[in-house]
């Protein structure tokens, strides 16, 4: 068994223990419930890919259950901000809910418009609140479900597939797998990082004037 234990998730521990299943329900909450942020995305998605190489999972299933789970996870965060509205920027902070993810997001959304539902797809934390600040800003339900969907399958079957065919080129991958998880966490959350020390620059620039 893989060091997983190291990230506080033995990502082939629960794959192999929940399946196709347990797959759907981290995808689709992760997606829309918010709540789901700290759950390990694009390096599950690419786990059960390498897993699928090795024959424990159908590749091409897979990336269907793991695509739906996170367009219908999009849609239930979509209906939830609608319902909730504006009042969502004024919740406590609580252990499964901070502010700044939400503003955060927010400044993202007003940067990419109706793009965000599709690039937050690959940016975690964001990624979660992305759908129900669309519902908060009244987004036409038919141009959110457009967006959702491309972002769904890009990211459910592109990180998915890609697992798979880098197990199925390259000997013995599964040995350099932590290294690799490691290294997709860190590239994914780049973009915040990125945002927070322009944010931090706009504030040093703001109070020096």
């Amino acid at each position: 068994m893989l060091p997983f234990d190291v990230l506080h998730f033995d990502l082939i521990g629960i794959i192999k223990a929940f399946g196709y299943l347990g797959l759907f329900a981290i995808v689709f909450a992760e997606s829309g419930l918010f709540f789901g942020f700290f759950l390990p995305g694009d390096s599950l998605l690419f786990t059960a890919g390498l897993l699928a190489s090795q024959g424990f999972l159908n590749p091409w299933l897979l990336s269907i259950i793991i695509s739906t789970g996170a367009i219908l996870g999009d849609s239930v965060g979509y209906w939830f901000g609608a319902k909730v509205g504006p009042k969502i920027f004024t919740r406590e902070d609580s252990f499964f809910f901070n502010k700044r993810h939400v503003e955060r997001t927010h400044l993202f959304y007003l940067k990419y418009g109706s793009r965000a539902v599709v690039l937050a797809r690959f940016v975690p934390i964001v990624r979660t609140f992305t759908p129900i600040l669309a519902g908060v800003g009244s987004m036409p339900y038919a141009t959110f479900l457009r967006y959702n969907i491309i972002g769904g399958i890009l990211w459910g079957t592109g990180l998915t597939l890609l697992g798979y065919f880098l197990g199925t080129v390259i000997p013995g991958i599964d040995q350099y797998i932590l290294p690799i998880v490691i290294g997709i966490i860190v590239v994914s959350f780049l973009p915040i990082a990125s945002e927070l020390i322009k944010g931090r620059k706009g504030n040093n620039t703001e109070n020096r004037s």
